[in-house]
């Protein structure tokens, strides 16, 4: 269960005969002995990052945990490149991230984040818009992904007409719309209720099955993270650091009912001691 590599790992392919064999596969996404520091007035510099090496491979779930201020959304900021690190890189497709969130990496924020003023189909289109796409390949994208979405009937709503969970989907499909290499998630559920958030991780995950988009997401939600990542990174904090990474090894087609096998209450309980270590 516990795997403590965080640099390369073979993959397996398989084979025309159905074999597999173990082939090295570029990352979508690299983090690179990544440390970020703020400066402090009249102080030394504050250290909040520290030596984060990540890979992440083509259709992973990866979902990073670890307590308030261990430096999850700054470093997430920084793979989005809303943010610049101290020391270290991040490579998505092995180029540089230096700019802002774009069709080689799509944001999905905790807030909706979405214009009030568009119709579901008309937020869902903005960033094709931006890139100058055909007319015709953007509605095409559109009604896929809100049908990939389950909004295809919301798709001339505004905003206010929706709910939190339905707000929230409009936000994933305009992100997936534009295709990116990579899905980047801070906590898109933390602000929906306990019932619509359990609803939306089963939606999510279905989602993904169906995309196989690669994401990467942080959350402070310990199940959260088990159900949905093939690997949970623990994040220890002052200065924010790798401490452990757990394959969930979950059934590939699960539903809420996992959150109650012994399997996945181990993997919840290891995660609640690593996060007992991490304190500072």
């Amino acid at each position: 269960m516990l795997d403590t590599r965080f640099g390369h790992q073979p993959r397996e392919l398989n084979t025309a005969d159905g074999s597999s064999e173990s082939i090295a596969v570029q990352p979508k996404m690299e983090i690179r002995s990544l440390s970020k520091q703020f400066s402090m007035r009249g102080d030394q510099p504050l250290t909040v990052l520290q030596d984060i090496n990540l890979k992440l491979y083509p259709r992973e779930f990866i979902c990073l945990v670890g307590a308030s201020g261990c430096g999850k959304s700054t470093l997430l900021n920084i793979a989005a490149g809303l943010a610049t690190p101290s020391t270290g890189q991040v490579l998505v497709d092995g180029e540089d991230v230096t700019g802002l969130p774009g069709s080689d990496r799509g944001m999905v924020f905790q807030g909706y984040t979405l214009y009030p003023w568009r119709t579901v189909a008309q937020n869902v289109a903005f960033g094709l818009q931006l890139r100058k796409l055909p007319k015709v390949e953007q509605k095409e994208r559109v009604s896929y992904f809100l049908d990939v979405v389950g909004l295809t009937q919301f798709a001339n709503a505004y905003p206010k007409q929706l709910s939190g969970g339905m707000k929230q989907r409009v936000a994933i499909a305009r992100a997936l719309a534009n295709e990116p290499s990579v899905l980047l998630m801070d906590e898109p559920f933390g602000a929906l209720d306990a019932q619509t958030k359990e609803q939306m991780q089963q939606f999510l995950l279905d989602v993904w099955e169906k995309t196989h988009v690669t994401v990467l997401m942080i959350t402070h939600d310990i199940e959260e993270a088990i159900f949905l990542a093939q690997r949970v990174y623990v994040m220890g904090a002052r200065p924010g650091r790798l401490k452990q990474v757990i394959e969930t090894h979950l059934p590939e087609h699960h539903d809420l009912e996992v959150k109650l096998s012994p399997e996945f209450i181990s993997i919840k309980r290891e995660i609640i001691r690593l996060l007992h270590e991490a304190e500072p």
